[in-house]
């Protein structure tokens, strides 16, 4: 039995594209497209049994007519091959409200087959052409879900964190003693597990992040721990069961450059004993856009401080990437820096994200109209506070005391 695990398609994301010409669909969609459709022709073409999203299928709660049409395509490519996919709810998909439907809720209601929506913490019994499997849907929790108005007065917002994972830890457990043992059973999760190298996804949070212990998704019920949330792919636990984030399909931001971007198969063989059905795991890399960042040194008796930047672009290879420039330069010689001439350098990138000049003085960052209004109130708040002469201390603390406001505002 074949399983394939990615998460955080994050299909909208469009900061850093450009209108395409033959579509007039941002560039940054036919990336997250492309990335899905690479997951998709994989399942066809390798036999899997079962795609697995692990949450946020989309950028937020309210996607757009274009980006659920898109995203339909492929789940129906899947479901005509007859390959079951299980979309798990996370927290870009969860409504303000508790009343309104998910981003992904419609797919159930239109009762697509071999599609099933885990949009609540329980156990599913999905049928594949290798067999049944058992799914432990932890989706993104929902607060009123798991604590009462009532039980929360009076309660601060860590205190309230706190005691909703302690209750979703129950919860767990619950549905772990009613797993059935002869049947292969994997856990899916949205959220964060302590220990993980987290990114991106904590500059765009919707809501306030819920952190469980990896030893409460160890358990000897499961043969794997498939995880979403976390944009960086990484292995948690290596020994039986694996606790693992994909990772996201494509780099979001800056933050992400060195990441790899894929999927992971996971190969299990439901007639060895539980425990000690997964006989194989791969992490499959796509070709994901890549970001670049290029800094450039000009020292005060450089002659021409233009061909020195010109120069320094040429040795990286930037032919369709995403591209940042960081260049420090003295003062007295910013004015000799022609930046139209560094742009033409610039010209195979497939987008500019920014040229940074710092200055003795001053430190100056330029930044498209296009590209701030694509970034999530996290993201323009690092830019602003990095382009500020703080001290890296000083940046952090406001970056916290931020965090803490948007994501009071947002729950």
């Amino acid at each position: 039995m074949r399983v394939l695990h990615f998460s955080d398609l994050h299909i909208g994301v469009e900061n850093y594209g450009r209108p395409d010409p033959e579509t007039g669909l941002s560039t940054r969609l036919g990336d997250f497209l492309d990335a899905l459709d690479e997951v998709v022709d994989c399942a066809i073409n390798e036999n899997v049994d079962l795609v697995l999203l692990a949450g946020d299928a989309y950028k937020g709660r309210d996607p757009s007519q274009t980006h659920q049409r898109e995203f339909a395509k492929r789940l129906s490519t899947l479901s005509n091959a007859g390959v079951p996919t299980f979309i798990l709810v996370g927290n870009h998909d969860l409504p303000n409200a508790v009343s309104r439907a998910t981003a992904v809720e419609i797919f159930r209601t239109l009762q697509v087959p071999n599609l099933y929506i885990g949009d609540s913490l329980q156990n599913y019994l999905v049928q594949t052409p290798s067999g049944p499997i058992q799914i432990l849907a932890v989706p993104w929790p929902r607060r009123g879900g798991l604590l009462s108005r009532d039980e929360s007065r009076g309660l601060t917002i860590d205190e309230i964190r706190q005691e909703l994972e302690n209750r979703l830890t129950i919860a767990i457990h619950d549905r772990l003693s009613q797993l059935d043992p002869d049947i292969p059973a994997i856990l899916t999760g949205h959220l964060t597990v302590n220990g993980a190298t987290v990114g991106t996804e904590r500059s765009m949070m919707l809501g306030q992040d819920h952190i469980l212990l990896a030893s409460t998704l160890h358990q000897p019920q499961l043969e794997y721990v498939a995880l979403g949330h976390i944009h960086k792919h990484q292995i948690l636990r290596d020994e039986p069961p694996m606790i693992v984030y994909s990772g996201s399909l494509q780099r979001v931001d800056f933050t992400e450059e060195q990441d790899d971007k894929g999927f992971c198969l996971v190969d299990l063989d439901p007639n060895a004993p539980r425990g000690n059905r997964l006989v194989n795991f791969e992490f499959r890399e796509i070709s994901a856009r890549p970001f670049v960042t290029i800094n450039i040194n000009i020292k005060a008796e450089d002659p021409d401080p233009t061909n020195t930047a010109v120069t320094e672009i040429g040795k990286k290879d930037i032919n369709g990437a995403i591209v940042r420039i960081r260049i420090s330069i003295p003062s007295e010689l910013e004015s000799h820096l022609r930046e139209s001439e560094i742009r033409v350098a610039l010209d195979h990138a497939h987008y500019i994200a920014a040229i940074n000049k710092d200055t003795e003085d001053t430190r100056r960052i330029r930044i498209d109209n296009a590209s701030a209004e694509g970034l999530q109130p996290g993201q323009a708040l690092r830019l602003y506070v990095q382009g500020k002469d703080f001290t890296d201390a000083r940046q952090e603390k406001l970056i916290n005391y931020g965090d803490a406001l948007i994501n009071t505002e947002e729950a």
